[in-house]
C-alpha cells in the first residue's frame, strides 16, 4: 500500500495554519494575475461552483472533475474573478502526480501546504494516497480530480477516464456532489511545446480562456450496486487482488462493473459539456 508523504504538512493546524495561508495567498494571487489580468477569461455558470464551495450542506463532500489541458490548469482555473482563490479555507484538495510535484522534500512541503495529495502513476486505485483522498471526502471536504489522468492539449473528445474518480464516488461514506467543469485556453497559456519544443518558463499572456461549469451529476448508488452484484455474480471474483468494498462487500467483478458504468457516465457528461463549450465560444 505504501506510506503517505509528508502528511503532517497538509494538516490545517500545522504551525497554526500560517504556512498554508501564505502559500494560498501567493499562489492565489498568481492565479488571479494570470487568469484575470494577463489573459481574457470568460466563465459560464460560476454561481454553481461558488454556491457549492461556500454553502453546500454540512458534511456533504464536493467532487469537481475537469479536463486536463496544461500543467497549470490547477491553480489557474480557480483564478477567475469572484472566486476566493487566496483563501485556504475555501480551497480544494487536488490529486497531483507524485513524480512531478513531490520529487523532493521542498516540493513535497510546498505542495502539501497547497492541499495537494500525491498520486503514484501506476499505483492503482487502492494505493494509500487514494485512501487519503477518500478521507477528504469522508470529512465533507472538496476534492478536485483530472479523471483523464494526463495532460492532452489536442482539441479532441474526452478520453476514456481512469477508474480512480469513480472508485472515490462509490467508496465515500456520503455520496459526494459531483460537479463537472470544462475549460479551454490554458493549453495556450502554458503550451507543452513552445520555446525550443519545450514549455515556456512563464505563463503566456493575451490568450482567451473559457471555463464552463456544468450542473451536479447525480448517482443512484444503491441501485447501481445492486445491479453490479446481479450482473457479475457468475463472474470470477478476483483477478487483480482488489479488496471487497465496505460495507457493501462488492467483489472485484462488481467493482469493475460499477467503476466502468460511472466513468462512462462522467465521460458522457464531460463530452457534452465540451461540445457546449465549443459551440458557445465558437472554438
Amino acid at each position: 500500500m505504501g506510506r503517505r508523504i509528508m502528511v503532517w504538512a497538509g494538516r490545517a493546524e500545522h504551525l497554526g495554519g500560517i504556512p498554508r495561508a501564505l502559500v494560498f495567498l501567493a499562489v492565489g494571487a498568481f492565479a488571479k494575475t494570470v487568469t484575470s489580468c494577463l489573459n481574457s477569461t470568460s466563465v459560464h455558470n460560476p454561481e454553481a461552483l461558488l454556491h457549492l464551495v461556500k454553502s453546500r450542506p454540512p458534511g456533504v463532500p464536493l467532487l469537481t472533475i475537469s479536463n486536463h489541458m496544461s500543467t497549470l490548469d490547477d491553480p489557474l482555473m480557480w483564478g477567475f474573478k469572484g472566486f476566493p482563490s487566496v483563501d485556504a479555507k475555501f480551497a480544494r484538495w487536488v490529486l497531483a502526480a507524485e513524480d512531478i510535484c513531490f520529487k523532493n522534500k521542498l516540493f513535497s512541503y510546498i505542495f502539501r501546504l497547497g492541499k495537494c495529495i500525491p498520486i503514484t502513476r501506476g499505483g492503482g486505485i487502492y494505493q494509500e494516497h487514494m485512501n487519503e483522498a477518500l478521507e477528504v471526502l469522508s470529512h465533507g471536504g472538496w476534492l478536485h480530480t483530472f479523471p483523464e489522468g494526463k495532460v492532452c492539449q489536442d482539441k479532441a473528445p474526452i478520453r476514456r477516464l481512469k477508474w480512480g474518480t469513480a472508485s472515490l464516488i462509490v467508496r465515500a461514506p456520503v455520496t459526494p456532489i459531483v460537479l463537472p467543469i470544462i475549460h479551454s485556453g490554458f493549453e495556450k497559456v502554458m503550451p507543452e511545446k513552445s520555446i525550443f519544443g519545450r514549455r515556456p518558463p512563464l505563463p503566456l499572456c493575451n490568450k482567451e480562456i473559457r471555463i464552463v461549469i456544468g450542473e451536479p451529476i447525480e448517482f443512484d448508488l444503491p441501485s447501481l450496486k445492486q445491479e453490479a452484484i446481479a450482473t457479475t455474480q457468475d463472474r470470477p471474483l478476483h483477478t487483480l487482488g482488489w479488496p471487497k468494498t465496505s460495507p457493501d462487500g462488492l467483489g472485484e467483478a462488481a467493482q469493475r462493473w460499477i467503476y466502468t458504468n460511472i466513468s462512462d457516465r462522467l465521460r458522457s457528461v464531460m463530452e457534452s459539456l465540451r461540445i457546449f463549450t465549443s459551440d458557445k465560444f465558437n472554438l
